[in-house]
């Protein structure tokens, strides 16, 4: 038996980068059809409510777009209808075309709730639909006037409320717009388009296309990982997947070697093995930490030797660096980790952490600058300010 191929950490940073656009100079003008080209290479963009610099999904686009800005996303979804908000593994904008693979989600909601005996009342429910087919969308403060709020674990929500939430997760309503960060719901027929709407694709389809276009965005992937990507399918319906893809010759398996050495065991398309990805820019980013190539903390550790946690829910006295550290990415490393926060028109750094054996010297402190300010364009602030003590010794 002839042994595995095997990808070089470097070899695998290239193309996991360069899957998620992150290997190019971040060039283009970041809005319009440009835009809706790279969240179409994305598939989804995970939305996030924190904002001490900019929203995960700002940030998100804006390490791959330097021009971008805040004001471009909400017109793909609110006017084009060129993306859809549901969930995926948290709450996503997605590319429209994937709207019809969307009904395997909102069938298997229904039955769970129902298995479970939380679907909500019936009655209700169509309450709801009527109120939204009258008067238009509306957010889940304009439903149930005068409902009770039992202590009931639901996160207390009134009847009208649980019933919006249902409806949204089970497709019969979707998210026209926000404002602010307040969801606005319609009807879905006046929200997607009738083409889209319409389309039907079977169970095996959809299992076939969440394997198929996450292995496309990951270059290499365990089946877990495929499962996980879209979290559409189950990790055992991945799994099958893999299993007679692997026996048709369709992929193979390769060996890919992780920041510390370690073998790992994953599949990827045979045409792969003959790609030559591009070495990353020597750019410096200032990430989101929900950012695509980085949401999955465990595949970050593997393949860049970098462990993240979020410690929004940490006590302050027991946070190793803070409330909301942003991972700084140079080429294809990850060089280290900064406490920014938005304070008046100013871009305050309270901390740098570098990594084990990185050192901000003069060179690498000019890209950092550089990054901050872009941050800073983004943000809508037009300068810098860092705090006494802000460089720390790595952790």
């Amino acid at each position: 038996m002839s042994a595995r191929p095997r990808l070089s950490n470097a070899q695998a940073r290239a193309l996991f980068l360069d899957r998620h656009g992150l290997a190019e100079p971040p060039s283009g003008p970041g809005k319009g059809a440009d835009l809706r080209g790279v969240i179409a290479r994305l598939g989804f963009v995970q939305i996030d409510s924190v904002n001490t610099l900019s929203r995960a999904h700002h940030m998100i686009l804006h390490a791959r777009r330097a021009s971008y800005r805040e004001g471009a996303l909400a017109p793909l979804h609110d006017r084009e209808r060129a993306l859809f908000e549901h969930w995926t593994h948290d709450a996503s904008l997605i590319d429209m075309a994937h709207f019809p693979h969307w009904h395997l989600r909102f069938r298997r909601h229904e039955a769970r709730m129902a298995d479970k005996g939380r679907a909500p009342d019936a009655a209700t429910c169509r309450k709801v639909l009527d109120q939204i087919a009258e008067h238009g969308a509306c957010a889940s403060g304009d439903v149930g006037e005068g409902e009770a709020r039992p202590n009931t674990g639901w996160w207390d929500w009134h009847p009208s409320k649980h019933a919006l939430d249902y409806l949204w997760r089970t497709g019969k309503l979707s998210v026209c717009h926000r404002k602010g960060f307040r969801k606005f719901y319609d009807l879905t027929e006046r929200v997607i388009p009738p083409d889209v709407l319409d389309a039907r694709v079977s169970e095996a389809e959809t299992v076939d296309w969440a394997c198929t276009s996450a292995l496309e965005r990951l270059g290499f992937a365990t089946s877990g990982e495929l499962a996980a990507f879209w979290d559409l399918i189950t990790p055992a319906e991945a799994k099958e997947w893999c299993a007679k893809s692997l026996a048709a010759g369709r992929i193979i398996e390769a060996e890919i070697e992780g920041a510390d050495g370690a073998l790992r065991r994953s599949f990827l398309w045979p045409e792969t093995l003959d790609e030559t990805p591009p070495a990353p820019t020597g750019r410096m980013r200032v990430m989101s930490p929900f950012d695509p190539a980085l949401r999955d903390r465990k595949r970050a550790e593997r393949l860049f030797g970098f462990h993240y946690r979020i410690e929004i829910f940490v006590p302050e006295a027991q946070r190793q660096y803070g409330y909301y550290v942003f991972p700084l990415m140079e080429g294809d490393r990850l060089v280290g980790r900064i406490d920014v926060k938005r304070n008046g028109d100013r871009l305050v750094t309270r901390a740098l952490w570098p990594e084990r054996g990185v050192t901000f010297g003069k060179a690498r402190m000019a890209k950092l600058e550089s990054a901050l300010m872009r941050s800073a364009r983004l943000a809508g602030v037009s300068d810098l300010a860092f705090e006494d003590g802000w460089r720390r010794d790595p952790k």
